[in-house]
């Protein structure tokens, strides 16, 4: 089951499990206030079976509590590896586009011809680096009685790749491990001893 589809259900339970704990607590106080008030037993009784709703319902929370934080982690775990993998994407990226513009500023420099939009490319980069290689391929060229080459652009106007959104990764990433059916259990109703004090 994914990660997305498997939250829902747990956080629900979270919120039932939440409202009977407070629904058996208030509901075991009154029993008690009743029966030192009283001293009925049917209310000290009432509370002694309320206590082990009260009990079981929050083992039964705990058990969701850890499906919920298992769920979490293994969510910011998928989504942390999309986030790096795309970084690591973009630092690869990066590294080839400077190790171009470093290429672009040697043959500048040594006083061959690169097309305009490589010199952009480097203007782009660093301004004070395209000057530099446009003033050593002006040195270059007055003495150096060489042929000067012609270049083809190291840019290829390639597309950047779109990458998908790492939340929905995570989202979408297969549970590892066992979803457990968490069983909220079943209270007992209200004994409706009503006592006028």
């Amino acid at each position: 089951m994914k990660i997305a589809e498997a939250q829902p259900t747990y956080y629900a339970n979270r919120k039932q499990l939440v409202e009977q704990i407070r629904t058996l607590y208030t509901q075991k106080k009154t029993a008690e206030s009743r029966y030192k008030v009283t001293g009925d037993i049917s209310f000290a009784e009432q509370a002694a079976s309320l206590e082990l709703s009260l009990d079981a319902t929050n083992k039964a929370f705990e058990e969701n509590q850890k499906v919920i934080d298992s769920l979490m982690e293994q969510w910011v775990v998928a989504n942390n590896m999309e986030v790096a993998k795309q970084q690591g994407d973009a630092m690869a990226e990066e590294a080839k586009n400077i190790g171009k513009i470093m290429t672009v500023f040697r043959r500048l420099a040594n006083g061959d011809t690169v097309p305009q939009y490589d010199e952009q490319k480097l203007m782009e980069y660093d301004e004070k680096m395209y000057q530099a290689a446009k003033n050593l391929q002006m040195m270059a060229r007055q003495m150096k009685e060489r042929e000067h080459k012609n270049y083809d652009s190291l840019w290829d106007d390639e597309e950047k790749p779109e990458y998908p959104d790492s939340m929905e990764i995570a989202d979408n990433t297969e549970f590892a491990g066992e979803l457990p059916d968490i069983e909220i259990p079943q209270v007992p109703a209200e004994m409706s001893i009503d006592i006028e004090i």
